[in-house]
């Protein structure tokens, strides 16, 4: 059984609890999410949950097939990274005083292609989009230095191939 990680796309009405219920599909299998993001959709009044695990083909099949028994489930797919264009973003709580005394730590930001997105005479935030492994090199490259807070998103996505999801959805809603 090879597992490959997965991109699960879930289009769903907005109803309390339904996160609770996906999650408890995966929990059930013995399955880490990696990462999940729950945002709007491109169809008013519907969102989309991203969800990236670790599963074999045959587990992300049956593990679909659960989540389209949700009531509010309208549509789920699944996809491999290389059918994903995909992204997540992070900031970064540095000491303001490291952004003019160590020179090497403006270099690592342009070179990372980060952005300053705000500075005070306390701390800078350093905002970066990019792949997992891009924004874990900042990190690794930022730690030696002392990082004061940091966060990273849940993985977006958009498939390469065009899926006519707003059709599909549109047909389904009405």
């Amino acid at each position: 059984m090879k597992k490959e990680k997965y991109t699960v796309s879930i289009y769903t009405e907005n109803n309390l609890g339904l996160l609770n219920r996906i999650a408890t599909i995966f929990l059930k299998r013995h399955i880490n999410i990696e990462s999940l993001t729950v945002s709007s959709s491109e169809i008013d009044n519907v969102s989309r949950f991203i969800i990236v695990a670790d599963l074999s083909e045959a587990q992300v099949k049956k593990i679909i097939g659960q989540i389209e028994k949700q009531v509010e489930v309208i549509k789920a797919y699944y996809h491999t990274n290389d059918e994903c264009i995909y992204l997540q973003s992070a900031l970064f709580k540095i000491k303001s005083s490291l952004l003019f005394e160590e020179r090497q730590i403006q270099n690592i930001i342009k070179n990372s292609n980060a952005q300053i997105v705000t500075v005070s005479p306390e701390f800078f935030v350093i905002e970066k989009s990019g792949r997992k492994e891009e924004i874990e090199n900042l990190y690794d490259e930022l730690a030696t230095f002392g990082i004061m807070q940091f966060v990273r998103s849940g993985r977006i996505s958009v498939t390469k191939e065009e899926m006519k999801i707003s059709e599909i959805l549109r047909k389904q809603l009405n």
